[in-house]
């Protein structure tokens, strides 16, 4: 099958197709339109399904995502983009949110029709004239301020209702930074809004590959210093060059499965990134083997912490 055409620029393409799609379904499960556009947050460069002209698409494929407000936004949206009668065909593994695309888009007022294939379901359905509870459900999956965190942030975004444990611990034992850093997998900002706490940062700079993290960071980070960048951080032109230190709590899961390689690739970029005494705070989970990895780059590597299944390490290139 070919795959979708990339789509790089403005988050609200020119009509150049009236097929849709979300995220990278399975070939062999579903076969998606080589011309569809590209409406994933976790693709650069994608177009914003919450943008595109109500009526305006003519079918639609999503790999549903597992958290249930996001996976329930993402199904109202495809339903607000298409025209009566258009096509969704909406995929997941079963345990990962397949078993409640039926029943939810019945609540919309759709009829399904379901099979199951590969440890997934797969649901098809025609758009109906008249869905119902889309509003409320694009609503409960959208940017907000959450009243707990104090923070803007959205479904779907890594730890979006909580301080993760690993980056509380980075936060508890921050060095004194100053100069030119960045923050790789930032995230909603909350490791960005500490560092920027010191008054000796004078720029930093916050990549992630979630647009929705960076819609967020860019409002809980007000700050001048800060310039956020939606981007694969293993880019080779994410991150610049010569900087004086770089912080972050890097992803060991793609698509729900454990990656070493993504920790890894991390640390080589961060190593790559940094000047010659230029040095790497980051935190890890305690069973992840980072340290040759870490050694084999840097001059000196150290522990600073470790505590509730996390570890710290500060390496200076």
């Amino acid at each position: 099958m070919a795959g979708p055409a990339e789509r790089t620029g403005n988050d609200v393409p020119d009509q150049l197709s009236t097929s849709g799609l979300y995220g990278l379904p399975p070939g062999d499960l579903v076969e998606a339109p080589s011309d569809a556009i590209q409406f994933s947050p976790l693709k650069p460069g994608s177009a914003d399904l919450a943008g595109i002209e109500p009526g305006s698409l003519s079918e639609m494929v999503v790999l549903a995502p597992p958290g249930t407000l996001e996976r329930r936004r993402i199904l109202a949206l495809a339903l607000r983009a298409l025209t009566v009668g258009g096509r969704l065909t909406a995929l997941a593994p079963k345990a990962k949110g397949g078993q409640r695309l039926a029943p939810e888009l019945t609540e919309f007022g759709c009829g399904i029709g379901e099979t199951s294939r590969r440890h997934h379901r797969i649901v098809e359905t025609l758009r109906p004239a008249s869905p119902v509870g889309l509003d409320a459900a694009i609503a409960a999956g959208d940017l907000r301020l959450d009243p707990d965190l104090g923070l803007w942030t959205q479904p779907g975004a890594f730890a979006f209702d909580r301080v993760d444990p690993g980056s509380a611990l980075l936060l508890e034992h921050l060095p004194k930074l100053s100069g030119r850093g960045a923050d790789l997998g930032c995230g909603i900002g909350i490791l960005s809004r500490a560092v920027l706490r010191h008054p000796e940062v004078t720029a930093l700079h916050g990549v992630d590959i979630d647009r929705r993290a960076l819609a967020a960071a860019r409002r809980n980070v007000e700050d001048a210093r800060a310039t956020f960048l939606w981007a694969d951080a293993l880019g080779p032109e994410a991150v610049p060059a010569g900087l004086d230190f770089v912080v972050m709590n890097p992803p060991f899961h793609e698509d729900g499965v454990e990656n070493r390689a993504l920790g890894q690739g991390f640390i080589a970029r961060a190593h790559a990134a940094l000047r010659p005494g230029g040095f790497l705070h980051m935190t890890a989970n305690r069973h992840l083997p980072y340290e040759a990895v870490l050694s084999g780059l840097f001059k000196t590597v150290a522990m600073r912490a470790e505590g509730g299944g996390y570890k710290i390490f500060e390496a200076r290139r």
